[in-house]
């Protein structure tokens, strides 16, 4: 083999059968083999891929088996969440434009709405989505979206969706859905009204927090190309290995998700007769405040979920976190193991004590995101993680 040799790509050896996992192409570029077959190519005549900022075979098979949960068209897998709730907003609004959100989105959302959006003359307002008179007040003649997480993070309030997705329609705004706490194993938001869709995959797609991913689908062909467009201009490009670590996650997906829910649902009750737990909030409980609504839009869907209160301060909670050692304490969800989140030192930090406790969230609160372990040992370590948070 001559040195010239060395730098020559080899071509893929021929195969009469097929691997059956799916191969990681890392490729940036992509050859065509004249500028004919390039131009058929970026105009849409031909198939193929040509820079993978544009596009490239993990995120396409990505996206493609998130369309099916979804039962979408044309899903894009972005690099993050957040990447896909930026580029649903940036690829379609503009300057003069108003947003309404609900004054519990993902932390991240809430400073995009705050201080990013505005710094573009995209003015934002948020409301409470469970009250939907105040939704209503809070919408503008030039409101041109609304972004919607069915169930609140940290505490689990469950928004009116059919009285907003009506309201959307008749004002023809736009609804853009985040689906991550949710899933589309609980609640499909096109179904629903939704006019865009939202996961943050890193979460319980993926399920094993070793891939940062997000998603994003549109009903409409032309806000789908928007949002394309702006994502691509502004390198919102995903990892292909990311990609292929997501596309593994989701093959346990569905087993994972029931088997972190009936855990979650089980771990509400076990906490609720725990001393010194001041309250627990789950959808499914009759003793959550949207019990009746829960019950109407998600059915028996909990989720894997669950927040609770505990009595005393930061103290209190410093030694819950510590009497729990195995059960990370990690500002994260959807894991295939049970983590836990403190949202006063977290979250929602950037808040004053007035405004968390405004949205009820003490030094006192938690949220756990529900792992797939066994129903006791989780039992058993909450009792002592709670017990240690009463001594003095």
């Amino acid at each position: 083999m001559t040195q010239d040799s060395l730098i020559r790509r080899t071509p893929w050896p021929e195969s009469a059968s097929r691997p059956l996992g799916t191969p990681i192409q890392p490729s940036v570029v992509y050859a065509s083999p004249d500028p004919d077959t390039l131009d058929a190519q970026y105009s849409g005549d031909q198939p193929g891929y040509t820079y993978a900022r544009e596009g490239h075979p993990n995120a396409d098979v990505l996206a493609r088996k998130i369309d099916g949960l979804e039962r979408a068209e044309g899903g894009l897998v972005l690099g993050s969440g957040m990447a896909a709730v930026t580029a649903a907003m940036m690829g379609v609004l503009k300057a003069g434009d108003h947003v309404l959100g609900g004054d519990q989105l993902y932390g991240r959302s809430l400073r995009l709405l705050g201080q990013d959006l505005p710094r573009f003359g995209i003015a934002t307002t948020l409301a409470d989505f469970t009250d939907i008179a105040a939704v209503e007040a809070a919408l503008r003649p030039e409101t041109r979206m609304i972004l919607l997480e069915i169930v609140s993070n940290p505490t689990l309030r469950v928004a009116d969706l059919p009285a907003i997705a009506r309201l959307a329609r008749d004002r023809g705004i736009l609804l853009a859905l985040d689906n991550t706490f949710t899933t589309p194993r609980a609640i499909r938001p096109f179904e629903h009204g939704a006019d865009i869709v939202i996961h943050s995959v890193t979460k319980i797609l993926a399920g094993h927090s070793d891939a940062t991913l997000g998603y994003v689908a549109a009903k409409d062909a032309t806000i789908r190309r928007a949002i394309y467009d702006f994502a691509v201009t502004t390198g919102l490009t995903p990892s292909p290995f990311d990609c292929w670590l997501a596309e593994r996650g989701l093959f346990s997906f569905e087993l994972r998700y029931d088997r972190a829910e009936e855990n979650a649902a089980a771990l509400a009750e076990h906490l609720s007769g725990l001393p010194g737990v001041k309250r627990v909030l789950y959808p499914t409980r009759r003793d959550h405040p949207d019990h009746n609504r829960a019950a109407a839009l998600l059915g028996a869907r909990g989720g894997h979920m669950v927040s609770f209160e505990i009595a005393g301060g930061r103290g209190a909670a410093n030694r819950l976190t510590r009497g729990a050692p195995n059960i990370a304490f990690a500002p994260t969800l959807g894991d295939i193991g049970t983590t836990l989140s403190h949202p006063a030192s977290s979250s929602h930090r950037g808040l004053t004590a007035e405004g968390r406790a405004a949205l009820g969230i003490s030094e006192g609160f938690f949220r756990v995101s529900v792992g797939v372990e066994e129903i006791g040992l989780l039992k058993e370590e909450f009792s002592a993680a709670i017990e240690a948070a009463r001594e003095a």
